[in-house]
């Protein structure tokens, strides 16, 4: 079986867990996600089942969404409620000056990793250096923010509501760490819900549960998402059967060497298939050279 499946994972599991949950379901060893999950998170996990993997890479640059909650007056060492306390004081701030702030994060900033993350230092990730009591250098990565909504703010409580939009490698407990320091008050992660990654939204996200059953009733198929459906945006090339050899090696061809539909309204990538049909990757068209070089190949 090969191809991507979106499921909704549910807090509690890490995302090592999904995976090989989904390995014991559907009795297949190559399989892996696109983008680690907190334990206590929920919501979007895009996982690749067989050739799907050689696509996690692209997946996992995708832009994604998220719906949180950030709690003012508390800072805590893994940057949300989970952690131990650090700083915890009064909110002194109006809805006004957090909103803000908050708006004043949207665009590029430099983003320094929190310790209790998966980015390895020497060989090590860091929450493990994190666990045994140590701190490492680490160096700030530029992230973008493409849009922060506010839906609701609980002044007794000092609790923000909202839904943010970013970029890949973005931690948003680190996200709302930063916006609790420049209030001055502090801030901290209660809550956050993945909605989506790329094209792939929660409202089409399937639990493990319902993956189990549907399987069961052999029809767990309906909701594998083919490979080549990921790129529809991409223009389609066949190869003719002469040249298959070429595509089904990685090779590069010439124009002349495929049946394209619409020539002006060719993609600067495009999906490729072999003359029987079979999707057999991405490629990037060279106009000035009127040739298909491989980025992506899936046999």
């Amino acid at each position: 079986m090969d191809g991507i499946i979106n499921v909704y994972k549910e807090k509690g599991y890490t995302s090592h867990d999904v995976v090989a949950k989904l390995r014991k379901i559907l009795q297949t060893k190559k399989i892996g996600h696109t983008g680690t999950l907190d334990p206590d998170a929920e919501g979007v996990l895009v996982v690749c089942i067989g050739k799907g993997t050689k696509l996690s890479d692209m997946i996992a640059g995708k832009d994604k969404s998220y719906r949180t909650i950030m709690k003012l007056g508390i800072t805590t060492d893994t940057q949300d409620l989970s952690g131990n306390v650090i700083k915890s004081g009064e909110v002194n701030v109006g809805f006004d000056q957090i909103q803000r702030q908050i708006k004043g994060f949207i665009g590029e900033y430099m983003q320094l990793p929190p310790m209790y993350s998966a980015i390895k230092v020497g060989g090590k990730k860091l929450y493990e250096y994190a666990r045994e009591g140590k701190e490492v250098e680490r160096r700030p990565r530029s992230v973008r923010i493409m849009d922060i909504r506010i839906l609701d703010y609980n002044d007794k409580e000092h609790e923000v509501t909202m839904e943010v939009d970013c970029s890949k490698g973005t931690y948003i407990r680190t996200l709302l760490h930063d916006i609790g320091r420049a209030l001055g008050c502090g801030g901290a992660m209660k809550e956050l819900l993945r909605t989506r990654v790329g094209g792939f939204g929660i409202d089409g996200a399937i639990r493990l549960s319902d993956i189990s059953r549907l399987q069961e009733e052999g029809r767990l198929s309906e909701h594998i998402i083919g490979l080549d459906e990921l790129f529809t945006a991409y223009s389609r090339v066949t190869v003719k059967k002469e040249y298959s050899r070429l595509v089904h090696n990685g090779n590069t061809f010439y124009e002349k060497m495929a049946e394209i539909e619409e020539m002006g309204a060719l993609t600067d990538y495009v999906r490729v298939y072999d003359a029987e049909g079979i999707f057999t990757g991405i490629y990037r068209y060279d106009k000035a050279a009127r040739i298909f070089r491989p980025e992506k190949m899936l046999l």
